[in-house]
């Protein structure tokens, strides 16, 4: 895998995992009891973005990590991955 590709599949997977983690501690302003105006009461209440996007950057530099040995290992090749689909007859 190169660098380039690397990066690509971190911001890929930095936001797949990001999403994942946004419900995780979620209540709500009405469930708190204090409605700041002009916001849905839908809107959380602290919503601890900065703790999930560090969670979210580990997580997927786990992963890719994972995902980099696993490949620069030799366990599948390249056009191992080329012949993945191709129907043999």
């Amino acid at each position: 895998m190169t660098l380039t590709g690397g990066l690509v599949l971190f911001a890929t997977l930095f936001f797949l995992v990001m999403f994942l983690l946004l419900p995780i501690g979620h209540r709500s302003q009405e469930e708190a009891g204090q409605v700041v105006p002009g916001t849905p009461v839908g809107a959380p209440e602290r919503p601890m973005l900065g703790r999930k996007a560090i969670w979210a950057a580990v997580i997927a530099a786990a992963i890719v990590g994972g995902i980099w040995l696993f490949l620069d290992a030799g366990f599948i090749t390249r056009q191992e991955m080329m012949n993945f689909n191709r129907v043999s007859r």
